[in-house]
């Protein structure tokens, strides 16, 4: 795990950068004047419960692979309400 010293300051400035550095793994110690304040570090197994933990063992059930790999697209919904109110069924 890297760790990394930042001013009280630019932690002030920075949290989300900062914030998402933690959640790739790494230890921020926080400093004020030089001396360590604080340190933010990410959460254990037990405590995690962010998206990317809660979700990171699991796998794809086929039916959604399935699903994924057809195209996208099909008809625009704009030109299916003209087609219909040209055959007068929609008021």
């Amino acid at each position: 795990m890297t760790t990394i010293d930042i001013p009280v300051r630019e932690l002030h400035a920075r949290t989300g950068h900062y914030i998402r550095k933690v959640n790739e793994n790494m230890r921020i110690v926080v400093t004020d004047r030089g001396r360590p304040v604080a340190e933010i570090q990410p959460l254990g197994n037990n405590g995690g419960r962010g998206p990317a933990r809660k979700w990171s063992g699991r796998a794809l059930v086929p039916e959604y692979n399935k699903i994924m790999k057809k195209p996208i697209g099909g008809t625009d919904s704009a030109q299916m309400i003209s087609e219909e109110r040209d055959r007068g069924s929609v008021p």
